[in-house]
């Protein structure tokens, strides 16, 4: 499937625009007491990475069932709730079929 935040696809041409598609996820780190902020950066960072790539699988599945073979437009926000380290990740964009 192909993802891009813009909304065309060089070299391909929309064939139909099957609707708007999203991917969310949250998540909650465990809590973990660390004195080096080093570490303790690297690893908020990589839970990030973590659930931003469950919301693009839940975006890719979601377009999937339209019957999608691409999606163009793609909007990423990503929230950190500092105090209580939880992320929420959420994408959108518009499936379509391309040719």
């Amino acid at each position: 499937m192909i993802l891009t935040t813009t909304n065309t696809i060089e070299g391909h041409s929309i064939k139909n625009y099957l609707g708007v598609v999203s991917g969310v996820d949250v998540n909650m780190p465990k809590t973990t007491i660390s004195f080096n902020m080093e570490k303790y950066y690297e690893n908020y960072e990589n839970k990030i990475n973590e659930v931003k790539e469950e919301a693009f699988q839940k975006l890719q599945d979601n377009a999937n069932k339209l019957g999608a073979n691409a999606v163009v437009g793609i909007a990423l926000d990503i929230e950190t709730i500092p105090t209580s380290g939880i992320i929420i990740v959420s994408i959108t964009g518009t499936a379509v079929m391309v040719v």
